[in-house]
């Protein structure tokens, strides 16, 4: 649970950093998502879920 608690905090603070140093950057990306369809959405989310996983999965053994 601690590991979890870590990376969520990891997460937040690395979202963070990008919203500071490049405001305007993320607030064009954010723009151009709607542009992109859910099934691209869905199968990119999917593919770094997976991949997440198996980072983590590797570091841990």
């Amino acid at each position: 649970m601690k590991e979890l608690i870590i990376a969520f905090g990891l997460f937040l603070f690395i979202e963070g950093i990008l919203y500071a140093i490049f405001p305007s950057k993320m607030k064009s990306m954010l723009k151009k998502l709607e542009i992109i369809h859910v099934s691209q959405l869905r199968t990119g989310g999917l593919f770094f879920a997976i991949i997440g996983f198996i980072i983590v999965y590797l570091m841990k053994n």
